[in-house]
């Protein structure tokens, strides 16, 4: 499900940058904007995906955290612990 849902935002966002390009070389090809004013499009496009990326990924890793917690699976920590505890009573 996490999976399909990561696939859909990426698969949403790559169709917009596609239809983006597109409209901005149109207007490019008709004289309407420069290559510099498409290269500022652009690179702020580019920069609002980063920042949208790395907003998703903290929103997605907070969601995770979540459904772990709620569904009572042992985390990376919790296994850890029970090796320490593990080894201390072997001894």
């Amino acid at each position: 499900m996490v999976k399909k849902l990561i696939y859909l935002g990426l698969g949403g966002a790559l169709l917009a940058k596609e239809k983006i390009e597109e409209e901005i070389e149109k207007l490019s090809e008709k004289g309407r904007l420069g290559k510099e004013e498409v290269k500022k499009i652009i690179d702020e496009a580019y920069k609002k995906g980063e920042e949208e990326e790395k907003r998703a990924r903290a929103e997605l890793k907070k969601l995770l955290k979540e459904v772990i917690e709620e569904s009572g699976l042992a985390t990376k920590k919790d296994i850890e612990e029970l090796k320490e505890e593990i080894a201390k009573l072997a001894r």
